[in-house]
């Protein structure tokens, strides 16, 4: 299946998360989620019915610093904050076909498009650097 992958470029995690969807046979196309020119109404597609809270990526500087609490947002406040700041949104976003989500919730992936029984070495989700990293090296 054809799977649209959007990530932060050399986030580790994400490469972890593409080598996984890579061997369960799917097509990925990756894509720079901080590049790209989101809307709150495509946002909304990858996020459905999930509290705002739980649309915003733990490990971004902003919410480490405390800057950004996501815990208690409305709606409203968290969709202008992440169109903002993209660093802050959840990632990966995936869309395959017409299905689409946030995060990389590996019974949600294999139920929707499929997985290998086997999962690679290491965390799936949130910064492979730890906590004593406050921003994941970019890529020159």
């Amino acid at each position: 299946m054809d799977v649209r992958f959007y990530e932060k470029p050399g986030c580790v995690t994400n490469k972890r998360q593409k080598a996984l969807l890579i061997a369960a046979g799917h097509a990925v196309e990756a894509r720079d989620l901080l590049a790209e020119p989101w809307t709150a109404g495509r946002l909304m597609a990858f996020f459905g019915a999930l509290p705002p809270h739980q649309w915003f990526n733990r490990a971004a500087p902003a919410i480490k610093s405390g800057e950004v609490d996501p815990d208690g947002l409305d709606h409203a406040t968290a969709m202008a904050l992440l169109l903002a700041d993209p660093l802050l949104i959840r990632r990966p976003l995936i869309e395959a076909g017409d299905w689409r989500c946030t995060g990389f919730d590996l019974a949600a992936l294999d139920q929707a498009i499929g997985l290998p029984s086997v999962a690679p070495e290491g965390p799936l989700e949130g910064c492979a650097h730890g906590e004593s990293v406050r921003v994941c090296p970019t890529p020159a």
